[in-house]
């Protein structure tokens, strides 16, 4: 159990929030962002909001621990950003895994993943630090996932799979078994996967085609999480 401090103020930390109260042993007792987006009343969901800035001052990561379950805009280099600033100031990062998830014990979870109801999570699969499972998500026996990914709900991972850092899959994306899905791969909505993918591409269709553009290009306040 950790007293925890949530970066945002967005819809991705309400949920935190929500999960956190009514699904684990873990309190969220304030939020936190940088000095600029601190609102007037400096609360949200009835907590006190505190500068990142400050945030050891009034939470030191000796009694503390945090938790940043964001969006990932700029192919979840955000999150990723974050991550690090919170390891920097020494905190603990927790993770959750909701209690509607089918994983089984001992599967190897790094810190600040949000796994969320729905997932079927099988066998000997191993899941690095800072990813997000979002509801509804097939993960297959025998697969990596590296750190800093996101998978919206619905995705098909087959077994045997490796996903490299900082990937993105939409929803509905079906991958086959036995690929290597490369730093930074972007699965659009639906695609479907049949060969292993190139860094920083784009992939769309069924069967799934390389885009010209890079994912590091991709706008996701634009496209929204399902690109």
């Amino acid at each position: 159990m950790a007293n925890v401090v949530v970066f945002g103020l967005r819809d991705f930390a309400s949920l935190a929030h929500f999960y956190l109260k009514c699904d684990s042993p873990h309190e969220v007792v304030a939020f936190t962002v940088d000095r600029d987006y601190v609102p007037a009343d400096a609360t949200f969901e009835g907590l006190p909001v505190v500068p990142f800035e400050e945030v050891e001052s009034r939470y030191p990561p000796t009694d503390f621990a945090g938790f940043a379950p964001l969006s990932p805009k700029a192919m979840n280099g955000l999150r990723h950003g974050v991550y690090e600033r919170f390891k920097q100031k020494g905190y603990r990062l927790i993770s959750y895994v909701s209690s509607h998830a089918t994983c089984f014990p001992g599967t190897p979870i790094g810190d600040n993943c949000f796994v969320l109801e729905d997932n079927t999570i099988q066998p000997f699969v191993t899941i690095g630090n800072d990813v997000v499972l979002w509801s509804g998500n097939h993960i297959g026996h025998h697969s990596t996932i590296g750190d800093h990914g996101f998978f919206t709900s619905h995705v098909v991972l087959s077994g045997h799979c490796t996903v490299d850092e900082f990937c993105f899959f939409g929803v509905n994306a079906t991958v086959r078994d036995g690929l290597r899905i490369a730093e930074g791969t972007l699965i659009g909505m639906g695609a479907t996967i049949a060969r292993n993918t190139e860094p920083w591409s784009v992939y769309k269709g069924n069967p799934a085609r390389r885009m010209e553009v890079s994912s590091r290009d991709v706008d996701f306040e634009k496209r929204g999480t399902a690109a």
